[in-house]
């Protein structure tokens, strides 16, 4: 299936590692012209070299607080400044962030403010007018399934995960009539390093049960638990989802969440 994305320009933020760098892969195996951000420019440079071995074509990279308006700003003139226009925006910064709303620190709840909201609002405020003088965009912003079926455990992640399912329905209205088409993916338990990184530590401080086993025995045992499917999901798997809600195959999908969690309805 030809997704009419070859040659579109496509911006991800998040992308040095996990679903970010799995979806900016998978579109420039599709053709795309691929711009990938993120904060640590080290990181940017190994992710550029790793899609260039596995797909053989450049992306363009900028390490940028998406966070603080004016960076994402000044790297979104110098991608229009290159390409004339951008065509698509994966919104996918951000972590895993465990914390309920009476013991998580106010710096916990500030920064992922910063990281997954302020990031999305800047993004869409600079790209969707360029995307509607083209009268062609889409949008994807990368949520998660607690932002549906919420746990008190990880209310900073799965709060913020609502207000992202609530702003792409309120964007997918506002910018419906220019043909940029926004939805956002509720994500479930994936293997990411990130996942393993900034979770696997609590499950070993609050599974008890689990705490003996080795990180490969732990996953396997969660994602048999919580899950339909019985496994965690793969990043490839969400950039595949992206990939189509992104292409000229999806025009009619917009201000939706797509469920990808292997068919849990609670995260964890």
């Amino acid at each position: 299936m030809d997704l009419g994305i070859k040659n579109k320009i496509a911006f991800i933020t998040g992308a040095s590692s996990g679903i970010g760098l799995a979806t900016a892969e998978l579109f420039a195996k599709e053709g795309a012209k691929v711009v990938i951000c993120g904060r640590n420019e080290a990181n940017l440079k190994k992710a550029k070299d790793e899609i260039k071995k596995s797909t053989g074509h450049e992306v363009d990279f900028f390490s940028c607080d998406t966070s603080k308006f004016d960076h994402v700003e000044k790297v979104v003139s110098k991608i229009v400044e290159k390409y004339k226009k951008i065509d698509i925006l994966i919104n996918n910064a951000g972590k895993a962030q465990a914390g309920g709303v009476v013991d998580a620190p106010d710096e916990a709840w500030k920064s992922m403010i910063d990281v997954k909201i302020y990031s999305l609002i800047n993004t869409c405020k600079t790209i969707a007018p360029i995307m509607k003088k083209n009268n062609w965009g889409r949008i994807v912003n990368m949520s998660s399934i607690g932002g549906i079926y919420p746990n008190p455990k990880l209310t900073i992640s799965h709060g913020l995960s609502a207000a992202i399912n609530n702003l792409t329905k309120s964007l997918s209205l506002d910018l419906a009539p220019y043909n940029i088409i926004v939805n956002a993916i509720g994500i479930g338990a994936v293997r990411t390093k990130n996942w393993e990184e900034n979770m696997l530590p609590k499950v070993r401080q609050t599974r008890k049960d689990l705490a003996s086993l080795n990180d490969e025995e732990i996953i396997k045992s969660i994602g048999k638990e919580h899950t339909p499917v019985g496994r965690f999901g793969k990043p490839i798997e969400i950039a595949q989802i992206a990939c189509f809600l992104c292409s000229e195959c999806n025009g009619f999908v917009t201000g939706s969440v797509i469920e990808a969690s292997g068919g849990a309805d609670k995260f964890m």
